[in-house]
């Protein structure tokens, strides 16, 4: 084993299943994440611990972590003083920032934050509602929520839970009357491991080839041979703000065509191809798409 080793803090939980997925579109394995808070990965100069999201962003700061991944939820709710290396656009459901929001039931004559006054809010993410109803000068208890929020709806006056698409929310009848913070996922350092040369490295590659998966995520790369006399028609056909790569080959009068385009627009767009005159065409998955 390597004496220069990084400790990286994956999330466990909801985020678990998403992000093991997206280290191995990465080029990561990770062994063992579904039994072992201590799994393996084939780099002996990256030790994978498993946490909760909740907490990564503490053990980052007191060093007990390198680096980890983690909303920007828990980072402003643990006042967190940490390098952000790097935003990555995935959760558990969607690729789409998570939203907290203030919510009451449907029954409720709750209609802004300022009806709340003199009331009581339940929520996981105590310390951003509070500075939330603070910075719009509203007198409110904020109380620390286990879990189950949804239900102490109808227990409290309203209640601050993280949703990404507001299925759980209108499932439990209740109305979302505004938005608290957003969050996305942050790749994190520790400010002194930061400052180490290897570290840094280690976690600067663990971004660009996670930002890489991401990017490449709803992409396919797209070949074809074209007749030199009908590669303006095929150029129409891409989309204009892709520059395909034009190669030529052993045949003179052809010349290969390979870009990457959005996957929603292949089923469309190979046949307009095929019609205009190229052929060989192949299409195919990317792992990750470096800019």
């Amino acid at each position: 084993m390597s004496e220069k080793i990084l400790k990286l803090g994956i999330p466990a939980g909801s985020l678990q299943k998403a992000t093991i997925e997206l280290f191995t579109r990465a080029g990561f394995h990770i062994a063992d994440s579904e039994r072992s808070y201590l799994p393996s990965m084939d780099d002996e100069q990256i030790q994978p611990i498993m946490l909760r999201a909740q907490e990564m962003s503490r053990y980052v700061v007191d060093g007990v972590l390198d680096a980890g991944i983690t909303g920007y939820d828990w980072i402003m709710e643990n006042d967190s003083d940490v390098v952000q290396v790097a935003e990555l656009a995935y959760s558990k459901a969607t690729s789409k920032p998570a939203k907290w929001v203030l919510a009451v039931p449907d029954e409720s004559k709750v209609t802004n934050p300022q009806d709340l006054r003199g009331g009581i809010v339940a929520t996981e993410l105590v310390n951003v509602t509070r500075k939330y109803f603070a910075d719009k000068n509203i007198d409110i208890k904020v109380e620390f929520s286990w879990g189950a929020t949804e239900v102490k709806a109808r227990l409290v006056d309203a209640i601050v839970e993280l949703t990404e698409t507001g299925s759980s929310l209108r499932a439990n009848n209740l109305r979302i009357i505004d938005t608290v913070i957003m969050s996305t996922t942050r790749l994190i350092a520790n400010k002194q491991a930061w400052q180490d040369k290897f570290k840094r490295e280690t976690i600067e590659n663990i971004a660009i080839l996670l930002s890489g998966a991401i990017n490449a995520r709803d992409k396919v790369g797209l070949k074809m041979n074209v007749k030199k006399c009908d590669l303006d028609s095929i150029l129409n056909i891409l989309p204009a703000e892709k520059s395909p790569t034009i190669s030529g080959l052993a045949d003179s009068e052809y010349v290969a065509v390979e870009v990457v385009i959005e996957d929603r627009i292949e089923r469309s767009i190979v046949p307009a191809l095929k019609r205009a005159g190229a052929s060989g065409i192949i299409t195919y998955p990317l792992n990750k798409v470096i800019h």
